[in-house]
């Protein structure tokens, strides 16, 4: 069974940091492109970030460029969210995801339609 679990969430001041973290199980997920979305109370799911297949690309949200870094540990099939300069509109529920197929170009992989598994969350609330 596979699965994504999230952690690393929690309550910040402005300006503070968090890191996410994302641990991946009944798959290698090393082969595979994995992204961070979140979604703020009634706001609509958007990308954040995404750390592509092989290659290690990374792509970024405009939103959040220059503060956030994704990153893998392949030896522990787990994916990182480094948030720095935390804002209170960066506060949503930040899930973590894998994408199995090919994909090229940004708009492809922050799409979350693109992705096949999904976690089931992590609360991130960042106080003014």
């Amino acid at each position: 069974q596979v699965q994504l679990v999230e952690s690393g969430g929690g309550l910040v001041q402005a300006g503070g940091s968090l890191r996410l973290s994302c641990a991946a199980s009944g798959r290698t997920f090393s082969r595979d492109t994995m992204g961070w979305f979140r979604q703020a109370p009634g706001k609509e799911r958007e990308f954040v970030a995404a750390i592509v297949r092989i290659s290690d690309t990374s792509y970024y949200a405009d939103s959040v460029k220059g503060r956030f870094a994704i990153s893998r540990d392949n030896a522990k099939n787990t994916v990182l969210l480094q948030m720095n300069s935390l804002k209170p509109e960066d506060t949503a529920v930040y899930y973590c995801a894998a994408n199995i197929d090919y994909c090229s170009g940004y708009d492809c992989h922050a799409s979350g339609n693109n992705y096949d598994y999904w976690g089931q969350g992590t609360q991130v609330t960042v106080s003014s």
